[in-house]
């Protein structure tokens, strides 16, 4: 089956790759509705950014950056997604009804888990070296050593939140890219290949996140904005290996590169 594609719509001032660019309201709609004209099936507003050198971002500031993009977007197109870790901007979410919400730190807050648990947004619970709101550029995982790291995680995080009333059904799991696993290229190599593994032992949906992610441009020694080409290589890959969600910066060229290959019949 195809994966669904998952476009990236940065509310911030230092994201990576586009920091700035969409912090205006009026430009991030504009982008918004370029990717779903793009293909994209699902719109993630972050409003804050996770990378290593990123700012701490009051929760205030993130729900007033969300406001807006989610009120004109409404409920016509593709499904939203709000990725964000700050518990407050997790439940603004929630009441404004998106469909996805992505915590980085793989919903910890046991604060949150009843309102969680009432809900019926999925929950894209991910894996990270260290567990917080941003990346490291010191704390790794070594290659030999990441998968069983990862098993460890989800097992313990899925029954946390089973036993909070969170049904099964609702979670889909990231295993984390780029700095959330380390430095090592290597690393983020090795659970691209383990996918398989990964969703035969916990039976959930897949999601991943390659795009313009540092162990591409580490591999390539390529700039952010010559690392496309690197970025849809690995994201067919992972479609490949089972990946259900794929997360990209461009959206286009993923979804033109999976309709090309439905026409040829081997799509993933």
């Amino acid at each position: 089956m195809r994966p669904r594609i998952v476009g990236i719509v940065n509310l911030t001032e230092d994201s990576f790759s586009d920091g700035g660019r969409y912090l205006d309201p009026q430009r991030a709609l504009a982008h918004a509705r370029e990717l779903a004209r793009d293909g994209a099936d699902i719109l993630e507003l972050g409003p804050a950014s996770s990378h290593p050198d990123a700012e701490s971002v009051r929760a205030e500031e993130q729900i007033q950056r969300l406001e807006p993009v989610i009120a004109d977007l409404g409920d016509a197109g593709p499904a939203l997604s709000i990725d964000a870790t700050d518990p407050a901007v997790l439940r603004f979410g929630l009441d404004r009804g998106v469909a996805f919400l992505n915590d980085v730190r793989g919903f910890p807050d046991e604060s949150l888990y009843d309102a969680l648990a009432e809900s019926r947004c999925t929950l894209v619970v991910v894996h990270s070296v260290l567990g917080e709101e941003r990346a490291s550029r010191e704390a790794g995982i070594a290659p030999d050593r990441v998968i069983d790291a990862i098993d460890r995680f989800f097992e313990a995080r899925i029954a946390r939140l089973l036993r909070a009333g969170i049904d099964e059904s609702r979670l889909v799991l990231d295993p984390g890219m780029g700095f959330f696993l380390g430095p090592d290229p290597e690393t983020s190599l090795r659970v691209l290949r383990e996918l398989p593994g990964l969703r035969a032992r916990f039976g959930r949906p897949l999601f991943v996140s390659v795009s313009r992610k540092s162990f591409l441009r580490a591999l390539t020694e390529r700039a952010v904005a010559d690392v496309g080409p690197a970025t849809l290589a690995a994201e067919l890959y992972a479609a490949f290996q089972g990946a259900d969600y794929l997360r990209t910066h461009d959206v286009r060229a993923l979804a033109d590169a999976l309709t090309m290959l439905r026409a040829l019949g081997n799509e993933p």
